[in-house]
């Protein structure tokens, strides 16, 4: 009698905490439909930078944004200190997963995040300089802030992110203050197919890149609405064009047989105030040793030209603004102009439109002003592409100052890329997340 007496009084206690405090039941049960994370410009490197917090205690690690990277890697030599952290060893599930074929059987020195005995190792890649290394593969709690799209919500964790351990040497070359590299490509360890699996969302991202270097831009894991000020959602009047595999591996150092996971579309033409471009359309192809194409980079500032292609952009646009005076060309760039003579409009200084026209000659991607023209002075304005020199490994990579203030969703199940193009048509820019309110 007593017995169930007290079983009475104890259910009766549970039955009132449960329903006197339904936040708790509402929190265990929360899964968010997005994750968001702020994107700043580095000033002095131009890289794309954010901040993931990571291991127990956690601690904020400021990563370069690579968007064709292949994971997370982070500097595991100098102050990786978590009781969480956790090797993969050899032949495991997350060594599958990862698609690591090497294994690291002795490690020498007492075991610490980054030097563990049979753990399953892979190639951290500084993609800055093109310097790769072997790191051992780990898991460690990481968390962000929550979206749906409009503001950002609460903060969410998870327990086991897959990543590689990078040397300290690695980060020469990544902006100051940088602990490693935040991984956005196709990889199922990278970043965008991790969170879209930890919390059963679309495998989609979006990224609007900021072209302030006082302001935030935004990377949003999951599918839209993407909204920023004035309440304009960003994800409507997308351009879709399909993803590109590229078969054979542009990583610095990769096992035989891998694939890109590196973001490819199939640009066929360009065209310059609506007249093609002259080219060799041979390299915007990728041959069966993976050369040629075109890719969406974030650690390369300015689009990069094959040198055939580059002279003839270069080229036809000059003819295109010949009213324009020319002045001495400002490295990196080949044509540079007096900007007192070029007038402004909504998208930019008011030059001719460059089209990357994609599968058919409706669909392109044009590039305004604002995306084609740098500000080397107060009175130079220079074209913003750049020689990659003859045979590059990719023909043409698509860099950051052509991103910025358009908003790229990578549709990673669709294999499909849709592009908004310069933003301030639409009377907004990627800076306009509303990162002022929380939940």
């Amino acid at each position: 009698m007593a017995s169930s007496f007290h079983c009475l009084l104890f259910c009766s206690l549970v039955l009132q905490i449960i329903t006197t405090t339904p936040s708790l039941a509402k929190a265990a049960s929360f899964r968010p439909k997005a994750l968001v994370l702020p994107v700043t410009k580095d000033p002095s490197t131009l890289q794309y930078l954010t901040t993931l917090s990571q291991r127990t205690p956690l601690v904020p690690i400021k990563l370069t944004v690579d968007l064709g990277g292949q994971y997370l890697w982070v500097d595991c030599e100098e102050g990786y200190v978590s009781s969480t952290y956790k090797p993969a060893r050899c032949n495991s599930a997350q060594c599958s997963l990862s698609n690591s074929k090497a294994c690291t059987t002795e490690c020498y020195s007492s075991p610490k995040p980054g030097c563990n005995n049979n753990t399953c190792s892979l190639s951290p890649d500084n993609t800055v300089t093109r310097t790769g290394t072997s790191g051992d593969l780990g898991q460690d709690i990481v968390s962000l802030q929550s979206t749906d799209g409009f503001t950002p919500g609460r903060v969410v964790s998870v327990p086991n992110l897959l990543f590689t351990c990078g040397s300290t040497f690695l980060l020469d070359g990544l902006a100051n203050g940088v602990k490693g590299m935040a991984g956005l490509g196709r990889a199922k360890i990278g970043l965008p197919s991790q969170f879209a699996s930890a919390f059963s969302f679309h495998r989609k991202f979006a990224i609007c890149l900021t072209s302030s270097t006082n302001s935030n831009g935004i990377v949003i894991f999951g599918d839209g609405p993407y909204s920023l000020l004035p309440g304009i959602d960003v994800s409507e009047q997308l351009i879709f064009t399909p993803l590109i595999l590229n078969p054979v591996s542009t990583a610095s150092a990769y096992f035989q047989g891998e694939p890109s996971t590196e973001y490819f579309i199939n640009v066929k033409s360009i065209k310059i105030n609506d007249k093609a471009v002259a080219l060799n359309t041979s390299l915007l192809k990728i041959d069966s040793e993976g050369y040629g194409g075109t890719k969406i980079s974030t650690v390369n500032p300015y689009t990069v030209l094959e040198t055939s292609i580059y002279n003839a952009v270069v080229d036809a646009f000059v003819k295109t603004v010949a009213e324009i005076p020319r002045v001495k060309a400002v490295a990196p760039f080949g044509a540079c102009f007096d900007s007192k003579n070029i007038g402004s409009t909504r998208v930019g200084p008011a030059v001719p439109a460059i089209d990357l026209v994609l599968q058919s000659e409706s669909v392109y991607w044009r590039v305004f002003g604002a995306n084609s023209m740098v500000a080397v002075s107060d009175d130079v304005l220079c074209l913003g592409f750049v020689d990659g020199g003859e045979r590059p490994r990719t023909s043409i990579v698509i860099g950051g100052h052509q991103l910025e203030d358009n908003l790229l969703q990578f549709d990673l199940a669709a294999s499909r890329l849709g592009f908004s193009s310069s933003l301030f048509f639409r009377r907004t820019t990627c800076a306009n997340f509303n990162f002022t309110s929380t939940a």
